[in-house]
């Protein structure tokens, strides 16, 4: 089950009183074969040269869940995101100890290959990336990268994964446009597509709306819950709003060290740490 860091100072509540008086979708419908850790971490940190950015975290990430990853800028949330899939190698002096753990594998083990690993462990960034290609050859690359070249095949592909990303009925009739004529809403759900078409298990959102208008944000998010259960989802988020509504679990960070995992509903309603209380109801200094 989720777990919180064990090493932290931080004072425990002193009562049970419901913390924010915040939006929880009902009960949602227990996941089918999910529920078994996806990603686990062991005392797993990250650092920068010697500046410790990730601090010993131990914490399972379960299958098919949506997780939502909250805490304040710079408290380390996205560099936990994307040393999932080792977007961190891509920094000078970045390193890891401990372990990280993707179906039973060590993610930074020496006989990893990243091209397979983010194959598997997809991700989408806060600002929508479309290349400046067609809207076919967008969704295409993956797969030809991955060695697909029949037409047809790449075809059905594209068309798969515009659906899954609830894109296609807005684009079916433009594929060879060039994507960055989409609106910044439609991009960001092109390159959620983009990344489905390589058949990933896990899906990493980096702050994914931050960049979005209200309408734009909420089809962002109706899109996550149609992805549930089909995809393990992870999502960095400032908006604890945003975190309650998509998320069945959550993640609070604060300077490296993961307070408190825990159940969306029991974190935003009823947090174990005082810390977890002060930030979400908007106490935090």
């Amino acid at each position: 089950m989720p777990m919180a860091l064990e090493a932290t100072d931080t004072k425990k509540k002193s009562n049970d009183s419901p913390a924010l008086d915040i939006y929880l979708p009902p009960e949602r419908k227990k996941i089918v074969d999910g529920g078994k850790p996806h990603v686990m971490a062991k005392n797993f940190s990250i650092y920068y040269g010697e500046f410790e950015a990730v601090k010993k975290v131990n914490a399972d990430i379960l299958s098919k869940y949506v997780t939502a990853i909250i805490g304040p800028s710079g408290c380390g949330k996205s560099t936990f995101l994307r040393a999932i899939n080792r977007m961190n190698d891509l920094i000078p002096n970045c390193h890891t100890t401990g372990a990280l753990m993707f179906d039973g594998e060590d993610v930074y083990g020496k006989f990893t290959d990243e091209v397979l690993l983010r194959k598997k462990i997809g991700m989408v960034f806060q600002k929508p990336n479309p290349f400046p290609k067609s809207i076919f050859d967008n969704i295409a690359y993956g797969p030809r990268l991955h060695g697909v070249k029949d037409r047809k095949t790449l075809e059905g592909i594209v068309e798969q994964s515009l659906r899954k990303a609830a894109l296609w009925d807005e684009v079916s009739d433009r594929l060879d446009k060039n994507a960055l004529g989409l609106s910044g809403g439609q991009q960001q759900r092109l390159c959620v597509a983009r990344t489905l078409a390589v058949e990933p298990e896990i899906l990493l959102l980096d702050e994914p709306t931050s960049a979005l208008d209200p309408k734009a944000t909420a089809k962002i998010e109706d899109l996550i819950q149609e992805l549930r259960g089909n995809y393990t989802i992870m999502i960095v988020t400032h908006n604890m709003q945003q975190a309650s509504r998509v998320s069945d679990y959550t993640m609070f960070f604060y300077e490296g060290v993961l307070v408190e995992h825990a159940p969306t509903s029991d974190l935003f309603t009823r947090p174990k740490d005082q810390m977890t209380e002060d930030y979400i109801t908007g106490r935090f200094s």
